[in-house]
């Protein structure tokens, strides 16, 4: 009966004849650059490739000491290390020890003979970039109908703003095809009216992006009246879309985010610019009652009507000062005419007569004031205090005054 024996065992098997074979321990080999990938681990992993086919490569990062550059598509390099078999894929693979340059692939001179033609003829110039609207209602994609680019595009489109409508027109993005599909997309978009365009892909190697780098789709990219963003492959790969676009986005994703924009970020934006203007509206009201009650104040003050009451007022303070002084003016001349009154009262001579002192004349009415001046048988009038009493003068008699 015929031995079987497990996938283990025959990995196992044919790891031991790459070991057993000297030659594969150490070998050069020379070739082209290829989808290379630094792993954030540190290794290094590409693809050495001529005309006739590839090899898959690996650098280990302890063994990326002795590279003194760094690697890029389209790169002639000859790779020295071993030969060996990746037991748990069943792949064989060169694990490189050393890498050293030896020129620039194909691909690689056509890419910076292109790049250079076109810049030359302002097509990479600054001037020529559309402004990106800020608020799209359609988004026009041109990639594969199928694969990551295009779920990761629609995903954070819908998440960010589900009310945008997205176009996709679903292109060939590899091969011989691609270029014409491409450029029949960014067309057909653009008679379609969209408001900003996506044209990108997956990452993959130059060969996988090399559609992106004819002429053709450039020329079509730059003659496109819609604001185009260019989404090729990794942050690291450049192609000359890139270099034409209006925007160049790292990957698909980040161009999903910049073309729309996150519909709840602008709620929010749009609900505090609300309330700043409702609170702006607010004090310039309570500023506006303010000046209007000062001026109402003002107003008033000012009016013929205040004027009229305030001189009204004034004139009434004045007739109670008027009054006032008046009366008080009254009361001191009272007081005043009192006091003449008890003085003339006091020199009063009827006072004296009521006092029991009496007043004497001669019958002419001369006051009498001697005894010389009267003689005997003289008629003479005496005044008391209730009346005169008429006497006849009988004697006098002269005192003697010390």
């Amino acid at each position: 009966m015929q031995n079987v024996y497990t996938v283990a065992q025959v990995n196992s098997y044919i790891k031991n004849m790459f070991t057993q074979d000297y030659m594969l321990q150490s070998i050069s080999v020379k070739g082209e650059i290829s989808n290379c990938k630094y792993h954030t681990s540190g290794h290094l992993y590409f693809t050495l490739k001529d005309r006739s086919g590839t090899i898959a490569c690996v650098m280990f990062a302890g063994s990326r000491s002795g590279l003194a550059f760094r690697l890029t598509e389209g790169m002639q390099v000859v790779v020295n290390g071993r030969v060996d078999v990746y037991e748990r894929d069943g792949k064989y693979q060169l694990y490189a020890r050393e890498i050293t340059k030896q020129g620039v692939g194909d691909l690689y001179v056509r890419f910076e003979e292109l790049k250079r033609q076109l810049e030359e003829e302002g097509m990479f110039a600054p001037e020529y970039k559309r402004k990106i609207p800020q608020y799209i209602r359609t988004l026009g994609v041109v990639t594969a109908e199928t694969g990551a680019a295009v779920r990761d595009i629609i995903n954070i489109a819908r998440r960010r703003n589900p009310y945008v409508q997205i176009i996709l027109y679903p292109a060939i993005v590899q091969g011989e095809a691609a270029a014409p599909s491409i450029i029949n997309g960014i067309r057909g978009l653009e008679e379609a009216g969209v408001d900003v365009m996506i044209v990108g892909r997956g990452g993959g190697s130059i060969e996988d992006l090399w559609a992106f780098n004819e002429e053709s789709v450039a020329r079509a990219v730059f003659d496109c009246s819609v604001p185009v963003i260019s989404a090729v492959g990794h942050e690291t790969d450049f192609t000359i879309t890139d270099y034409v676009a209006d925007l160049r986005a790292p990957t698909p994703s980040a161009a999903a985010e910049l073309a729309v924009c996150d519909i709840r970020e602008l709620t929010e934006r749009i609900r505090a610019a609300r309330g700043m203007f409702v609170r702006n509206m607010e004090r310039k009201l309570r500023e506006a009652a303010l000046k209007l009650d000062n001026r109402k104040t003002r107003l008033n003050y000012v009016s013929p009507l205040s004027q009229i009451r305030e001189k009204r007022n004034f004139a009434m303070r004045l007739e109670e000062l008027l009054q006032a002084a008046m009366d008080r003016n009254i009361t001191e001349k009272k007081q005043m005419l009192f006091i003449y009154i008890e003085r003339m009262r006091g020199l009063s001579p009827l006072e004296k007569l009521r006092q029991g002192y009496s007043y004497v004349s001669t019958a002419e009415g001369r006051t009498l004031l001697s005894v010389d001046q009267v003689s005997a048988g003289d008629r003479l009038k005496i005044y008391v205090a209730d009346g005169c009493v008429e006497a006849e003068t009988v004697r006098k008699k002269k005192a003697e005054i010390d």
